[in-house]
């Protein structure tokens, strides 16, 4: 287990402060339109274009049971690619039956890659030397937003909204309080300048790739890392949290997160991955709905 640095950014509170406030200083001047062929006979779906900071025209999809509300919402944050689901591959399409449900397209990503589109492998890296133009400055920026559009929703159950993703589903609820429970699988902001050293697997390997280009900045790159570092994120407050990681002896395994664990504490869990897509898929599914206090899971076909 590589050492791990104390690199918190003694403003680092300032730095958010700062992109909250010019966040807030943005309407978010929704265009919401149906989307007919995405709509069922139990749920109603639109396509959402939200104002984001730059200022930057984001896109999400919504999805909302039809009948009488409120519903418990799922968030789902985005995942490191360029495609843009409804739902995640593989889930239930019932699940649209029982949840509101946000799917956030950040900046770069499709329905929102107008100015910008962008690479992959190649977006973890774009403007990593400035943190103040640092690409994913604006995508923390840009699922908040949608997080804030999700709420204002009158069907949306306030007590019961859950974000699910990678670090940025946990970043989201450290900085946003209507978070109420997460499901977290970090990939690219845990100790990274510490941890992408010592893999060659991508997305991390592009920060190793863009180093050995530009060696000079090494000092930037890791002041920039070290403000999304998810190790210096508050806990979410009151605010269940599953914590999904490798198996001993992977990179990031139970021993790589113990201190976020131990700042997460009496809320936080830890599930160590399986790569089954059916195991892992059928305990998140389980530990949300228990958490939501929901009946029973909704889970695919091919799972029953």
């Amino acid at each position: 287990m590589p050492s791990l640095s104390q690199n918190r950014p003694a403003d680092y509170q300032d730095y958010w402060k700062a992109t909250l406030d010019e966040l807030a200083s943005l309407p978010p001047a929704p265009e919401v339109g149906e989307i007919p062929l995405r709509s069922t006979e139990f749920a109603s779906a639109y396509s959402v274009r939200l104002t984001s900071i730059g200022p930057y025209r984001i896109f999400a999809y919504l999805s909302i049971p039809r009948g009488p509300g409120p519903f418990p919402a799922r968030l789902y944050l985005p995942r490191y690619g360029s495609v843009v689901e409804l739902i995640p591959q593989g889930s239930a399409n019932a699940l649209r039956e029982h949840y509101v449900i946000c799917s956030i397209g950040v900046r770069g990503q499709r329905g929102a890659d107008q100015p910008f589109a962008a690479s992959f492998p190649g977006l973890l890296t774009t403007d990593i030397e400035d943190p103040l133009a640092y690409v994913f400055r604006g995508i923390v920026a840009d699922c908040i937003r949608g997080l804030e559009y999700l709420v204002s929703r009158p069907e949306v159950d306030r007590g019961r909204v859950a974000a699910i993703g990678n670090d940025l589903a946990l970043m989201t609820a450290a900085l946003c309080p209507q978070i109420t429970h997460v499901v977290c699988t970090p990939s690219l902001f845990y100790a990274t300048s510490d941890l992408a050293p010592h893999t060659e697997a991508y997305p991390l390997e592009e920060i190793n790739d863009y180093l050995r280009l530009y060696p000079s900045n090494l000092e930037a790159v890791h002041r920039t890392l070290s403000y999304f570092d998810l190790r210096w994120a508050p806990a979410p407050e009151y605010s269940p949290t599953l914590l999904i990681g490798g198996a001993d002896g992977e990179l990031l395994d139970r021993e790589a997160f113990e201190p976020l664990l131990q700042t997460l504490g009496e809320w936080g869990e830890f599930r160590e991955l399986e790569h089954s897509a059916f195991k892992d898929g059928l305990f998140t599914e389980e530990w949300l709905t228990k958490k939501l206090g929901l009946a029973k899971p909704v889970l695919p076909e091919h799972w029953q």
